[in-house]
């Protein structure tokens, strides 16, 4: 089941033309919604931060904005079956909303961290970094050899080896009292649960960051995680790759805080 282009489509297969810039060049402005309570209005749902988020990307790229109000009563009647949603626009602005589950081992993720995969390979960087389209291949092609190492996420470095993000999600990293989070200056993603973290770090006076993740830098981190509006928080307990390894504390209390302080309590694993 999915809502394309203002209707709602109980098949499994989208129709589109050859032609379509959205198939032939990955041509999409996308983002990626969890849905609290089964409401798009819900604080942590972040509705308004992820379609402003889209629309400056469509603006940016000189596309057509959807009609923003079928956008909404698409999400509406996806919503009812699922908590994750996919809202994706093409450039003569075209909807098109899939759905899915939370990940299964969600909470086990969150409560002993995961295994990561050290991106470091020209073939690993995004372009138009600052912009969540289509054109994801860089982000897959890490992901899979993150898989195939027997981890399940990668970290994506620049051309230096500094850490940038992981390749879903926003690096988040705890040392002496301090959160820090790589500036978008270095060409990342402004990922919409790290503008609600900041937000929220900043106004509860918690002291963060924002400075490259040099090696050194790292190697000097207590713990760190990695965000994004599906998984929230999840801790990076190993890193593998670059010619060696280093490990993390999953249970560090500096990420419970973390995660309490975001308003996330101990689980939202399903939304009621």
């Amino acid at each position: 089941m999915f809502w394309y282009d203002g209707k709602l489509n109980t098949s499994e297969n989208l129709k589109l033309s050859i032609a379509d810039p959205g198939l032939l060049y990955g041509a999409t402005a996308f983002t990626t919604l969890r849905v609290y309570h089964r409401s798009l209005d819900g604080g942590l749902t972040q509705w308004e931060a992820h379609c402003r988020r889209v629309e400056r990307t469509v603006a940016a790229f000189h596309w057509s904005q959807p009609d923003w109000e079928r956008v909404r009563l698409g999400a509406e009647t996806m919503l009812a079956a699922y908590p994750v949603l996919r809202l994706t626009i093409f450039p003569d602005g075209r909807e098109w909303i899939t759905g899915r589950e939370l990940p299964p081992d969600l909470e086990e993720r969150q409560r002993r961290g995961i295994g990561a995969w050290i991106a470091d390979g020209s073939q690993y960087r995004r372009s138009l970094a600052h912009y969540k389209t289509g054109n994801y291949l860089p982000c897959y092609l890490a992901l899979q050899e993150a898989k195939r190492r027997g981890v399940s996420e990668a970290i994506l470095v620049d051309e230096a080896g500094n850490w940038l993000e992981t390749a879903t999600g926003n690096l988040w990293g705890w040392r002496d009292r301090c959160w820090y989070t790589p500036p978008l200056g270095a060409e990342i993603l402004p990922g919409v649960m790290r503008s609600h973290l900041l937000e929220t770090l900043h106004a509860q006076r918690q002291k963060v960051c924002e400075l490259p993740w040099t090696a050194q830098r790292v190697s000097e981190f207590e713990a760190i995680a990695y965000s994004n509006s599906v998984v929230e928080i999840v801790p990076i307990a190993a890193a593998v790759g670059a010619g060696r390894s280093r490990s993390f504390d999953p249970t560090h209390g500096a990420i419970a805080a973390l995660r309490q302080i975001a308003g996330f309590g101990r689980s939202h694993h399903h939304p009621a």
